[in-house]
């Protein structure tokens, strides 16, 4: 098996990057429509784990790949397909990855994105490798008027998939909540994955004004926006959906080196270490939070031997200036304990309420430190959402 192609270095100046991609499989995303997927079905597209190339593998139409390709169109028109997006929001960017499509990319592409009232009942089910769209289909999609769509991103020139050349970056501006996207290929050819970075978009005015909510959830608009760290996984799996699948699902950093040679613990059991690592996290919605959970699933030997967690509010001014300063700068955010420092297990739920949670009142972001090292798998803060005018008197108060 070939080796995965190796994201550039570049791409870390891309701010998309962190955000949640909204699409993915694990995010509920889904496709719905295909014209053609002769050589290798479209529901790959949307697969979490990079594409993987395999040179002897082969099937009844050809070689097998690890995305979505269509046969050489010998008819007219161009290929394309519907996305789904398993969480609706405002889209910052998009990865058009070619991976392993060297000989055989689809040359140009490009995107319409739609806020549908009414989600559409059609899906495609099963391996449709070798199949296309029948007459029917086309009948049924063709009532979503999708080729009338809003086009975010026009006509533009792929490049290879090569490991130098395989990510197509996309940064786009558009500040609507989208529930589906159409990727258009021209006229034919493979891609490997579609990413589509944003920020799930909530309507909270169906939110009862007394009950709990996961503040940070993914489906409810949370999103990283900085970090110190992320050598094995990305802060943003912590948001994810359910609980993490395996280790790779979850936040996870190198080894630091600054470790003491010999490690020792304080009254509390707590490792005396010189350094640490920190995420931090907007909120979907300003609230106050009263109840945290923090999960280790699947890190074993690998979890981190204690945690705090900060709160502060930001306004977006304020969050741009931290994000262009990547969060060190002399004018911190002023971040107030949320959760004192706690002894963490391996692979356990932990819990904390009452006592254990600080009363901070409305907050938009907060910081998770570990120290010194290793891995969270999941990350849920659940509170009471207040208005933005809440929070705005109380960044009014603090001048």
């Amino acid at each position: 098996m070939a080796n995965r192609p190796i994201q550039k270095a570049a791409s870390s100046q891309l701010h998309f990057l962190q955000f949640n991609n909204l699409a993915c499989e694990t995010a509920g995303g889904k496709v719905i429509f295909a014209t053609d997927e002769w050589f290798a079905p479209a529901r790959n597209l949307l697969k979490r784990d990079p594409p993987e190339f395999i040179a002897s593998a082969f099937n009844e139409y050809g070689k097998w790949m690890d995305g979505w390709e269509t046969r050489r169109k010998r008819i007219p028109g161009h290929d394309w397909c519907i996305v789904q997006l398993g969480v609706p929001g405002v889209i910052h960017g998009f990865d058009v990855d070619t991976s392993f499509f060297t000989g055989n990319y689809a040359p140009y592409a490009s995107i319409q994105v739609a806020c549908l009232d009414q989600i559409p009942l059609f899906t495609l089910e099963g391996d449709r490798t070798g199949m296309e769209a029948s007459p029917s289909q086309f009948e049924a999609v063709a009532k979503l008027n999708s080729d009338r769509w809003k086009e975010i991103v026009p006509m533009t020139e792929m490049k290879p998939g090569y490991s130098e050349s395989c990510h197509n970056y996309l940064s786009v501006t558009y500040p609507h909540r989208v529930t589906h996207i159409r990727l258009n290929m021209y006229p034919d050819g493979g891609i490997a994955r579609l990413k589509v970075y944003g920020i799930g978009k909530k309507d909270w005015s169906t939110v009862p004004g007394q009950g709990l909510v996961d503040l940070v959830a993914l489906v409810n608009g949370g999103v990283c926006v900085g970090y110190s760290d992320a050598h094995y996984g990305h802060p943003r799996n912590m948001i994810g959906l359910g609980r993490a699948d395996n280790m790779g699902d979850g936040w996870e950093t190198a080894r630091r080196l600054d470790r003491p040679k010999i490690l020792r613990v304080d009254e509390k059991g707590i490792l005396q270490v010189p350094g640490c690592e920190w995420a931090i996290l907007r909120l979907g919605h300003p609230g106050i939070i009263s109840k945290i959970e923090l999960d280790t699933n699947h890190f074993k030997g690998n979890f981190p031997d204690s945690c705090k967690i900060e709160a502060c509010s930001l306004t977006p001014d304020e969050e741009n200036y931290f994000i262009l300063n990547q969060w060190r700068s002399d004018k911190s955010p002023k971040w107030r304990i949320l959760l004192p420092p706690q002894k963490l297990k391996a692979h356990h739920r932990h819990l904390f309420s009452g006592e254990s949670v600080v009363h901070c009142g409305p907050v938009t972001h907060v910081r998770l430190v570990i120290a010194p090292d290793g891995g969270v798998s999941r990350l849920r803060l659940w509170g009471r959402p207040v208005s933005n005018n809440v929070t705005h008197s109380q960044q009014i108060s603090k001048l």
